[in-house]
């Protein structure tokens, strides 16, 4: 089966507690319960960002061992806009080998099928407080989900969009992301991003042909939804 959740922010590894913020008091507890509960070994689940606060790589280990180690499963990381630590694919992907972590691979310019599912998205963009979105940056992004997109055609299945931004919020509309997702016959698209207030202005259910759900932790009250069995 496949599930997802996204915006852990673990902060093993450096001074950031979550828990100053209403709502996400015990929240690493209160997750590992919740996933644990239900998802297995043989389940995959994709995470769409905002894992650690880190800064650089080393600093994201204990955060990334954590995610190996406690949680089950074979978990499929996108970038979020607190990546700091992110850096290209092979160097994460010898991190985790050095380190172990076989229960981890990363999602950005490729896809992964699982059973009829395919996994396909990137971290996206939107517009901060009605100014205009960065132009380079957002087509960018549009670019790197059709690449993905296009790694998912091959491998056949449902093509099913995770990303971390949302394409829509409130009356915005991120076109050249929709674009993208509308021209790859894309039905479903989960995101992440928003955390309390912001929560109230997310766009849910059916929306110009394409089914979104929100999955940022807090809305989801830390608990890992299932995409498909």
């Amino acid at each position: 089966m496949v599930y997802t959740i996204g915006d852990l922010h673990l902060s093993f590894g450096t001074d950031k507690p979550m828990d100053i913020f209403a709502g996400w008091e015990n929240h690493v507890e209160r997750l590992k319960e919740n996933w644990n509960s239900k998802i297995t070994d043989e389940d995959t689940v994709v995470l769409l960002g905002d894992h650690s606060w880190a800064m650089k790589l080393k600093d994201a280990k204990n955060d990334l061992e954590f995610i190996h180690k406690e949680l089950k499963g074979k978990k499929i990381l996108v970038k979020g806009n607190h990546e700091l630590w992110w850096q290209t694919m092979n160097k994460n992907k010898a991190f985790v080998e050095e380190n172990g972590f076989t229960s981890i691979d990363f999602l950005f310019n490729n896809a992964f099928r699982v059973g009829d599912t395919t996994i396909c998205g990137t971290r996206g963009w939107i517009s901060e407080n009605g100014e205009p979105a960065d132009a380079k940056v957002l087509a960018r992004e549009a670019g790197r989900l059709e690449m993905s997109l296009q790694a998912g055609e091959k491998l056949g299945g449902e093509l099913t969009a995770f990303i971390h931004y949302p394409p829509v919020y409130r009356e915005e509309q991120n076109l050249p992301i929709i674009e993208v997702l509308k021209r790859y016959k894309v039905k479903r698209c989960f995101y992440a991003h928003l955390h309390g207030i912001a929560i109230k202005g997310s766009v849910e259910g059916m929306y110009g042909g394409i089914d979104y759900k929100l999955v940022s932790a807090d809305s989801l009250k830390f608990d890992p939804i299932l995409v498909s069995r």
